[in-house]
């Protein structure tokens, strides 16, 4: 049997991490390892853990979950730790700040329990976490208002092909609904946008829909 995912809870308020405890502690493959009222002291916790994954609010006095997000990027020990921002608002203009920052995916605070289960195990498993319910909006509303950067220093290294999956990658939508619109198998979506991640040095889904609206990536009219 593999060892439990390893999970650190970052969150001011105590009624929300004791019931996060709760339910990741009913999980035989799920352990709490530590937990935290802020960024500050959350900091000092991944570091003393090394946890495969943390849930992290992202509003907090003493420390918010972005700068908790921008110390975890800036460490190269904690490379592997990936962080999964909780909040309680669908558009939370945080959002894509914390998904810029390197933030693996985002959940509601009021999300199923089996959704936020899932979402520990996706994200420990190498995945991304984009909470279908509020993602799109969120890259509609965010996206579009997001300031025009430079295109991504690699982006000449995509084939027209798979600038095209990060386009559609960017719109929220899955493998199997990319497959669809395009009618390709869902093994060729995932195919392009998996040689697309390495070649932008994405480190999850998240990051390349962050290059992508970056990059002014759009899928062609069809």
């Amino acid at each position: 049997m593999s060892a439990p995912v390893r999970v650190v809870l970052v969150d001011d308020q105590a009624l929300v991490r004791m019931g996060l405890r709760t339910l990741l502690g009913s999980e035989p493959d799920l352990e709490v390892v530590g937990e935290a009222q802020d960024g500050r002291s959350g900091m000092m916790t991944i570091r003393r853990e090394r946890p495969d994954v943390v849930l992290c609010d992202i509003r907090m006095p003493g420390g918010d979950g972005l700068e908790l997000l921008r110390a975890v990027g800036e460490d190269a020990d904690l490379e592997q730790v990936r962080v999964v921002m909780l909040t309680t608002f669908e558009l939370d203009e945080y959002v894509f700040e914390a998904l810029r920052l390197g933030a693996s995916g985002f959940l509601l605070k009021d999300a199923e329990p089996t959704a936020l289960l899932d979402a520990v195990r996706v994200v420990a498993a190498g995945g991304s976490l984009l909470a279908p319910s509020v993602t799109r909006r969120v890259i509609e509303h965010f996206g579009a208002a997001a300031p025009r950067r430079s295109p991504h220093p690699e982006l000449a290294r995509l084939t027209e092909r798979e600038r095209e999956m990060v386009a559609w990658v960017a719109t929220g939508w899955s493998n199997q609904e990319i497959a669809d619109q395009l009618v390709v198998s869902p093994d060729t979506v995932r195919t392009h946008v998996s040689r697309a991640m390495v070649k932008l040095g994405a480190r999850d889904r998240a990051q390349l829909v962050v290059f992508a609206i970056e990059s002014g990536l759009e899928p062609p009219a069809r």
